[in-house]
């Protein structure tokens, strides 16, 4: 089972997250071309950073927790990873934005930003904890 440890927690991932897709109609999987639009060019990126890192050995993988499977010099899990988290990361915030449609937007009730677009001098503790309500 150690060979599958890297897989069984992006499984893991997929299956804790799955259910946003239907109970609170995230619909990711859905509008799958617009999901794979977001998460692909940073994958990208951080495809070609984790290859010259481990190329360069910065970087390494424990073959122990592998499948064994690499592809251009990855291990086939770090490819996964990087379609399977963003994708988890875009189910969870589509999965709150049905629970809180007026999350994110650019101002609260009271006409001010919300507080994570507040620089942190100018929050007080107990606009936190009004916020988080």
């Amino acid at each position: 089972m150690t060979g599958w440890t890297y897989l069984a927690v992006l499984a893991a991932c997929v299956i804790g997250t799955l259910p946003l897709e239907f109970a609170l109609r995230a619909r990711v999987y859905r509008r799958w071309t617009g999901a794979l639009l977001a998460v692909l060019p940073i994958s990208a990126m951080f495809l070609t950073w984790d290859y010259f890192a481990t190329a360069g050995g910065w970087w390494w993988f424990d073959e122990n927790h592998l499948v064994g499977l690499w592809l251009a010099g990855m291990p086939l899990e770090e490819w996964l990873f990087f379609l399977v988290i963003p994708v988890c990361g875009l189910l969870t915030i589509e999965g709150v934005r049905h629970v809180r449609p007026d999350w994110g937007r650019a101002a609260d009730a009271a006409g001010r930003p919300p507080i994570w677009s507040r620089p942190p001098s100018t929050v007080a503790p107990s606009q936190d904890v009004e916020a988080s309500r």
